[in-house]
C-alpha cells in the first residue's frame, strides 16, 4: 500500500536565513532523549529562538507575520552536521510541509524524504529574491510543484532541483521504504521461505 502521493505544496513561507545550518541548531541534542518524536516541533531552533533564560530572540519562526507558515526557506547546505533523524522530525512536527534551500546534507535530505517532507534546491539568487518577497509581503502564497520542479510566489517563478529518486518516490507515494516493505510483507515472507537456512558449523 502506497502512501498518499505528494505532488504540490502550497502555503505561506518563513525565511530562516544562513548557510550551513546544522542539525544541532535545528534541534539541540538535549531534546533527543525523547522516547518518541512527539512534541519535537516545540524545540525547533530552540537555542537560537530563545536566550538561556528563556527570553525570545525574535526569531522569524516566532514572528507573528509568519504565523501559520508551512514552507521553510533557508540557505546553502541546510541540515549539515550529524545524521540525527530528529532534525527533519522537528521541522515536520512544527507544521512545515517543505523546505526550499540552496542545498541539503545528504542524510538530512534522505530522512526528510522518508517523512514526506520535500526538500527542493534553488539557486542562491532565487533564494535571495524569494526571501525579500516574503519579508516584505509575508502573506504571499508560495507554491512548489514537484512534477514540474518549479516554485511560484506572486509574479516570481523559478526552477528548482531534486534527486530523481526522491522526486519519483514522493510523486508515487512510495517515499517511505519501511511502509513499502510492510505493504509487500506477503512477498517478503514468500521469498524468505525459499532462502536456504545457513549450515550449522
Amino acid at each position: 500500500m502506497s502512501l498518499s502521493p505528494i505532488k504540490k505544496i502550497t502555503g505561506r513561507a518563513v525565511p530562516v536565513q544562513g548557510d550551513d545550518i546544522d542539525t544541532d541548531r535545528i534541534i539541540p541534542a538535549r531534546y533527543m532523549r525523547c522516547i518518541t518524536f512527539d512534541g519535537l516541533g516545540e524545540y525547533l531552533f530552540r537555542d537560537v529562538r530563545f536566550t538561556p533564560d528563556g527570553k525570545t530572540t525574535n526569531h522569524p519562526i516566532d514572528d507573528s507575520k509568519y504565523k501559520g507558515a508551512s514552507i521553510l526557506v533557508s540557505g546553502m547546505n541546510f541540515g549539515c552536521g550529524s545524521s540525527r533523524e530528529h532534525a527533519p522530525q522537528a521541522i515536520a512536527r512544527a507544521g512545515f510541509k517543505a523546505v526550499i534551500a540552496g542545498g541539503f546534507a545528504e542524510i538530512f535530505f534522505g530522512n526528510s524524504t522518508t517523512l514526506g517532507l520535500p526538500c527542493v534546491t534553488a539557486k542562491r539568487e532565487d533564494l535571495i529574491t524569494l526571501t525579500k518577497l516574503i519579508q516584505t509581503e509575508p502573506a504571499t502564497e508560495v507554491k512548489i510543484d514537484l512534477e514540474k520542479l518549479k516554485v511560484t510566489a506572486g509574479k516570481l517563478s523559478f526552477s528548482v532541483t531534486m534527486k530523481s529518486s526522491a522526486q519519483q518516490g514522493l510523486l508515487s507515494g512510495r517515499y517511505d521504504a519501511i511502509a513499502d516493505l510492510l505493504a509487500n510483507l506477503p512477498k517478503v515472507i514468500e521469498l524468505a521461505a525459499h532462502i536456504p537456512s545457513p549450515i550449522a558449523p
